[in-house]
């Protein structure tokens, strides 16, 4: 009983303190003045405020389309990667494993600066690369987001039957059409799942985001930052909300997925 009621009680603290601030932050974010202390009455304003700041909007804009585009493009390549990789010999599944779990693993400093630094040296000879900018943000984002999408396909590979993908090809169709009528609709759940965590992992990144974007490329994280130091008006608190709760929609849709495909 004792027992049941510490692990009770250590489970409401860390949720306390994991959840309260984001709380905090919500309540802010109606707050009708600027203190943090007092709520003085329920209001829409910085809402509205957000919506009418152009660097906000600019942020806002740019942060959903990376994330869109970096996630689309990083699964299509992640999948395709994955494909290959179930269908390799155990040793070099292992070696191609340890090399998509280093991107994971390794800091995210050093994983901007060397994206950085990569970006200079491409630009001595491409003129695309010769100054950082949103494409350069792009390339990271799909970088850093495709071994997510690796590890959640290929669990689905290795369930998914070989027996009926070889039906296909012995009953006329082709590899291209096997795959994309047997193989990707019992890998699709991880698809979704991959899809959505990319989108998660982008919209959360600023380390490296923050070394390879350009002079006047912001996203979201990169904003607040450079508003930290000025202090931060309520109106980051209701872009903060708007982003809180779009990852919660996500990761809600996410659990979802995942836990259909383990009932079927």
């Amino acid at each position: 009983m004792l027992r049941k009621i510490l692990k009770n009680t250590y489970l409401s603290l860390i949720l306390l303190f994991t959840y309260v601030p984001i709380l905090v932050m919500v309540v802010l974010s109606f707050n009708a003045s600027k203190s943090r202390v007092n709520f003085t009455g329920f209001s829409l304003k910085w809402y509205q405020q957000m919506f009418s700041d152009r660097n906000i909007v600019s942020a806002l804009q740019n942060t959903i389309a990376i994330a869109l585009l970096s996630s689309i493009i990083a699964v299509i390549i992640g999948t395709m990667a994955a494909v290959a990789i179930s269908n390799m010999s155990r040793r070099k599944r292992t070696i191609y494993m340890s090399i998509t779990n280093i991107p994971m693993l390794n800091a995210d400093v050093a994983t901007g600066i060397s994206l950085m630094l990569c970006f200079i040296i491409l630009g001595k000879a491409i003129p695309f690369f010769s100054t950082l900018s949103f494409w350069t943000v792009l390339i990271t984002h799909i970088t850093f987001n495709i071994p997510y999408v690796i590890l959640s396909v290929l669990p689905k590979l290795r369930g998914a039957s070989q027996l009926e993908y070889q039906a296909a090809r012995d009953l006329g169709a082709t590899s291209s059409q096997a795959f994309f009528k047997v193989v990707l609709p019992e890998i699709m759940p991880g698809v979704v799942s991959g899809f959505m965590l990319a989108v998660t992992m982008s919209l959360d990144d600023f380390i490296i985001t923050h070394f390879t974007r350009g002079a006047g490329i912001n996203t979201i994280s990169t904003l607040v930052y450079a508003q930290v130091k000025r202090g931060l008006n309520p109106s980051l608190y209701a872009l903060s909300t708007l982003m809180f709760v779009i990852v919660l929609i996500i990761l809600l849709v996410t659990n979802f997925v995942s836990n259909r495909d383990e009932v079927d």
